[in-house]
């Protein structure tokens, strides 16, 4: 009866860009995004409060590999 509606999986650049999560040292925000390889500019895609929106992160983009964390 309620059923989550199914997610279209997006896609970025991956030749660019690298999965991300950019931490505060001080409150401990997590944001998760894409760092681009060549300006190194850091695009926010989520908030991350927890592990079930890291978990949605990857899913939606299909992201398998180990996501670097820049503080």
């Amino acid at each position: 009866m309620f059923a989550r509606r199914k997610r279209k999986k997006l896609t970025y650049d991956s030749e660019n860009k690298v999965p991300s999560i950019r931490a505060s040292i001080c409150t401990g925000e997590k944001v998760a995004g894409f760092r681009d390889l060549r300006t190194g500019a850091f695009e926010e895609i989520m908030l991350i409060r927890g592990a079930d929106d890291l978990a949605e992160f990857r899913e939606l983009y299909g992201i398998t590999g180990e996501i670097e964390k820049k503080y």
